[in-house]
């Protein structure tokens, strides 16, 4: 089992590339989660340091059209292949049905996702050891603040299993990763352009004005400290209202 605070110790104060880098060569069955938006970054890092890259990705049957050809061309740019993990038909199927199209305006995001995100991430975490995020510090000021380079998955995990989380851009800013993708032109979602910061799903996710928080792009008509959607629950932990 690895010591999760002794490898945070030796990686905190490291490069994202070189956070990257340990953790492909720690773990074997370690995959990259590509949300189709900023973290692009990592798979310009990664692809390079490793050919046994794993990046997967979840269709949500409800991304916007910008950010599925996104997908695609990071696919075709990178020369990679990305597992697309989709929710089950069935669960859509019955919530659709009971609740209509648009349930989460009503009663939260939080059932929605986790049909749509949570159980399609939950069932492919049980198939590696670790697995690589994009979140960072300054993404959240309720849920994210704390963001470590690595962690213990506790929400994933499992019994008698752990899962590690790396998070190797925890300490970059927006701005950081801004500067990565125009210093190496990777390619990025055509969103970016049009005022989308934070992206998700198409009826969840819309621009933002100058000075607003990313987050306040998303599930905008919820409580805006804890704009999670499950993939990183764990954030919520300890977190009052």
């Amino acid at each position: 089992m690895t010591d999760i605070d002794s490898l945070r110790s030796d990686l905190e104060d490291q490069s994202p590339r070189a956070i990257l880098k340990a953790a492909l060569a720690r773990y074997d069955n370690i995959a990259i989660s590509f949300s189709g938006a900023e973290d692009v970054v990592l798979i310009e890092m990664a692809h390079k340091l490793t050919d046994n890259l794993q990046v997967f990705t979840l269709d949500t049957g409800r991304l916007h059209p910008e950010t599925y050809e996104f997908v695609d061309k990071v696919r075709k740019h990178y020369g990679i292949d990305i597992e697309v993990l989709f929710p089950d038909a069935g669960e859509v199927q019955d919530m659709v049905n009971k609740k209509g199209l648009f349930s989460f305006y009503e009663d939260g995001h939080s059932e929605c996702c986790g049909i749509r995100k949570v159980n399609p991430l939950k069932r492919k975490l049980a198939t590696v050891d670790a697995w690589i995020t994009g979140q960072r510090k300054d993404q959240s000021p309720g849920t994210r603040n704390d963001v470590p380079v690595v962690q213990a998955d506790t929400t994933f995990s499992g019994e008698g299993r752990e899962l590690v989380k790396f998070n190797p851009l925890a300490n970059w800013t927006s701005k950081d990763v801004w500067d990565y993708i125009r210093m190496s032109e990777a390619p990025y979602n055509a969103l970016h352009e049009k005022g989308f910061v934070s992206i998700g799903c198409q009826p969840c996710t819309r621009p933002v004005l100058p000075g607003q928080h990313e987050r306040e792009g998303r599930w905008w008509w919820e409580e805006a400290t804890h704009k999670e959607c499950g993939l990183h629950a764990g954030n919520l932990i300890g977190k009052s209202g």
